[in-house]
């Protein structure tokens, strides 16, 4: 791909300072720019690099005053750093702008399928999936029988959809990701005989899943992923958890069966949850944090393992810090006695 400043300015709607006709290939970070690249500068503390930088188009705040002078093409805008978000959201759009369907692919013919989709090769589509519209479907994706696939959603190489789930539209799944594999159930009491999983996987509109991750099908009834929903990287949900509308939860999160978590929560990486809890709307949780025991209070930060919260969990830890020094001061008052 390639552009020139002036068109890259009239996309952003900003002011040429240099060489209008100056030609763009690739982004770059401004202190490892090259010729052909465009960067950006927002962060003042990265302003010196604008003098020595060899991008050949930087992207600057309107009100930048310059010390020295520069050797690549400027355009001035209200905020740099928002400008380039929208180029880096355009230019990504470009990259993966992919249509046609491969003949190396396999759609059943009781599949329905949309309009203008991609189908990548060694992709298999099972019988009665039914496919919106703008779908991309990358190479060695699996879709399993009776799966709904929403309009402008997306399933990265590998991706792996077993049958009877349903994706929403605008959604964005990322590579190796397994969703619908059956929950974990065995019954103890019976030779440990796997408990059949014949429920499926729902996820709602515009949810994101990273790769590598692991979303079980139900027991019966639904595993569920609200509207708005965003998972990192290594992420296992378990059978009949329903997560709630735009919650984010970050990489190695572990999530028990049955669980209901709550909307607009933020879990940070490695956070554990067991079976049959509650989390309650807005519910922050600290790195590491094992939750033991439901949340009730909306809002309320948990942190520790098993999890309490947070200002607490920091009070206790100073006194657990301490505890060498204070068992030392009672032995020594006991052989005082």
């Amino acid at each position: 791909m390639e552009f020139t400043a002036q068109q890259i300015a009239g996309l952003l709607n900003g002011t040429i300072e240099g060489d209008a006709a100056v030609k763009i290939t690739k982004l770059s970070k401004i202190e490892e720019g090259e010729t052909g690249s465009i960067s950006f500068l927002a962060n003042p503390k990265y302003t010196q690099y604008i003098y020595s930088t060899k991008a050949s188009l930087v992207i600057v705040n309107k009100d930048l005053v310059l010390s020295a002078p520069v050797s690549a093409t400027l355009i001035r805008v209200e905020s740099a750093e928002i400008a380039f978000s929208k180029l880096l959201e355009m230019y990504n759009q470009i990259k993966l702008n992919k249509t046609g369907v491969s003949k190396l692919a396999f759609i059943s013919e009781s599949a329905k399928v949309g309009d203008n989709i991609y189908a990548g090769e060694f992709a298999v589509v099972g019988d009665n999936v039914k496919i919106g519209n703008n779908v991309k479907i990358y190479p060695q994706v699996f879709i399993g029988d009776n799966a709904v696939i929403g309009d402008n959603t997306t399933l990265f190489a590998g991706v792996k959809i077993y049958s009877e789930t349903v994706i929403g539209k605008n959604c964005i799944i990322h590579s190796g990701t397994v969703i619908g594999s059956d929950g974990f159930r065995f019954n103890p009491q019976n030779d440990n005989q796997k408990i059949p999983q014949i429920g499926n996987v729902i996820i709602e509109d515009d949810v994101e899943i990273g790769a590598n991750c692991a979303i079980d099908r139900a027991t019966l009834g639904s595993t569920i992923l609200r509207r708005g929903v965003k998972f990192d990287n290594l992420i296992h949900i378990a059978h009949n958890v329903e997560i709630g509308e735009n919650t984010y939860i970050a990489a190695g999160g572990v999530i028990a069966g049955s669980s209901k978590i709550g909307k607009n929560c933020m879990f940070s990486g490695q956070v554990g949850i067991v079976g049959h809890v509650e989390i309650a709307d807005n519910t922050i949780i600290t790195a590491q944090s094992g939750i033991s025991k439901s949340v009730s209070k909306k809002g309320e930060v948990q942190m520790g393992s098993p999890a309490f919260e947070a200002n607490k969990y920091r009070k206790a830890y100073i006194h657990f810090r301490n505890l060498d020094g204070i068992v030392k001061r009672i032995d020594k008052l006991e052989k005082d006695k």
